[in-house]
């Protein structure tokens, strides 16, 4: 018998997602900006020193941002849409 509240098992699952999310994010990146900076050691004077990884950091962050938020802050579609029909229920006296 599961003994879960299934709303904390949810944000659990929500937090190790965007946990993992991170991690990932991390690794690739650093790998990413290693490869830059062989690159950028070995051919600097032919290719020049042009930052490409910054792109996949910069995207990529901002998804990761607005992953922590959803998962941290409530700010989602549905806990969204759940505060306003409280609010809403609160206005009306139900």
């Amino acid at each position: 018998m599961d003994t879960r509240d299934p709303h904390l098992w949810k944000q659990a699952k929500a937090r190790a997602g965007f946990k993992m999310h991170l991690r990932t994010y991390l690794f690739v990146n650093v790998v990413l900006w290693l490869i830059w900076l062989i690159i950028f050691l070995v051919f600097r004077e032919r290719w020049g020193v042009y930052p490409w990884p910054i792109w996949t950091t910069l995207g990529w962050g901002i998804g990761l941002i607005s992953h922590y938020f959803s998962v941290y802050h409530g700010f989602n579609e549905k806990s969204l849409a759940e505060r306003e029909y409280e609010k809403l229920k609160r206005t009306h006296g139900l």
